[in-house]
């Protein structure tokens, strides 16, 4: 039975109606594109592939224009005939034309590139040119630009020829007729506001247009669209050109994407290129255990720690207990600080050259918290002497003493490291968010020891390492 437009179909059900397009298209009446495109994300390729086809145009297109599709377009268009997968790419949005075409391999990148009209190839080898992670590797070239010398009545008669081709007409840029570059941007609002016979450059406030190169980092657009509330900004080359626009959601599609990759960093793990479910076995693998492997061997530097100290540990085994509560709680004031000047780094609060300044504020920072966790487990020790609870023998005190005194030294440490690390990424050109909460903790570890039992050494050297 065909499903009513209210209920949404499953990726199942929308392969078995492919071969009946009027069923088809009644069990998805009413859903939305990106909806659709969650649906068929789950479906093997050749059966996405089959359902796509069989599609409305626009809709296909659409479809193949969503984000949540994106790990699964490159096969399915791989497995459509040659005609209907040039038609359906050569309708969609340029950008996602170039993410689609970064994917395939080279034999099926020059079988579909021939496919395409003249002008599609043109915007489409351009935008190959940039790394996916700039301005211009996110751009799309389908904007709407005027010259200076239009009357705003020519806009809106060249607006209503060209708009259903372009990604966006919220925002208008006129360029100079003989140098073609970028002069003023005016809002489509404005355009409606303002008298039919007047010139578009003299539209809306008269201010230097915001823009970026097409090399600038798709953090760095995101940034400048955020501060300026921006729906769309124009990226131009050396000679100031407009080449295209990157759109609002060109943006969060690549912040989600930046995101992702920096959580996925901060667990101490390459960063996935497929969807988890989607990844393979032996990828699963390769992404998690070249970080698990320097990890462990950096955690071995810990184990030699211990076997310095082995002399002190059987002379007082009652520091082993609290080993793994100076170590965990040094790791964790240094992940914290990590944290938050990767962060910081990444929405430009504070810059490479403030190094200094972050560390005369992390330092005091640091003692404090230590000093908080140190009276904190100096109580606890006490406590737990005073009502029986554990006997620490006839030197508790200055057990309690070493414990606290060590907390303060290590997480002070922890916080110090854990932020300049960064820092020292950024300076030797690795991505800051390689600098993951496991990693922080494992350096931290070893230094911790150092620290914890020389505290010892020098607070119980007359008494229990005598």
């Amino acid at each position: 039975m065909t499903p009513t437009p209210l209920e949404r179909p499953s990726p199942e059900l929308l392969y078995l109606l492919h071969g009946d397009p009027a069923e088809l298209e009644a069990a998805i009446a009413g859903m939305r594109a990106a909806d659709l495109a969650d649906a068929l994300r789950d479906l093997a390729p050749d059966a996405g592939a089959k359902v796509i086809a069989v599609l409305p145009f626009d809709l296909a297109v659409q479809i193949l224009d969503e984000p949540e599709l994106a790990h699964r377009r490159c096969d399915i268009v791989q497995r459509m005939p040659e005609d209907v997968a040039g038609a359906l790419i050569d309708a969609m949005s340029s950008d996602q034309q170039a993410d689609l075409f970064r994917e395939l391999p080279e034999k099926d990148r020059v079988r579909l590139l021939k496919l395409l009209d003249a002008p599609t190839r043109e915007a489409l080898t351009l935008l190959l040119q940039y790394p996916p992670e700039t301005a211009g590797g996110i751009m799309t070239t389908e904007f709407v630009s005027v010259p200076t010398t239009w009357t705003v009545d020519q806009a809106f008669t060249y607006i209503n020829e060209v708009g259903r081709t372009k990604e966006t007409i919220y925002t208008i840029y006129c360029t100079e007729p003989e140098r073609n570059t970028l002069a003023h941007v005016v809002s489509l609002r404005d355009l409606m506001l303002a008298d039919r016979s007047a010139l578009v450059i003299d539209v809306g406030n008269r201010r230097k247009p915001l823009s970026v190169v097409t090399t600038a980092d798709r953090e760095e657009v995101a940034r400048i669209m955020s501060k300026y509330n921006l729906l769309a900004i124009p990226v131009i080359d050396e000679g100031g050109h407009i080449l295209g626009i990157v759109t609002v959601d060109d943006v969060i599609d690549a912040i989600v994407r930046e995101q992702t990759e920096d959580v996925q960093k901060f667990g101490g793990m390459e960063a996935l290129d497929e969807p988890y479910m989607q990844i393979s076995f032996g990828s699963m693998i390769k992404k998690r255990g070249g970080w698990l492997c320097a990890l462990f061997l950096s955690e071995m530097l810990t184990a030699t720690a211990m076997q310095h100290f082995e002399g002190e540990i059987s002379k007082a085994v009652v520091l082993s207990m609290f080993i793994p509560l100076v170590m965990s709680s040094g790791g964790n004031s240094g992940s914290q600080a990590t944290s938050l000047i990767i962060r910081a780094l990444a929405l430009r609060e504070i810059k490479v050259r403030d190094w200094w300044r972050i560390a005369m504020r992390e330092l005091p920072t640091g003692l404090t918290l230590g000093l908080i966790l140190g009276v904190i487990g100096f109580v606890r020790i006490e406590i737990w002497q005073r009502f029986h609870l554990f006997d620490y023998g006839q030197h508790h005190l200055l057990v309690a003493f070493t414990v606290g005194a060590a907390l303060i030294g290590i997480v002070g440490f922890g916080s110090l490291a854990g932020s300049m690390l960064p820092f020292l990424l950024k300076r030797l050109g690795f991505d800051p968010a390689s600098a993951s909460a496991p990693f922080v903790a494992t350096l931290v570890d070893v230094t911790g020891l150092i620290i914890y039992f020389s505290v010892a050494l020098l607070i119980l050297g007359d008494t229990l390492l005598r």
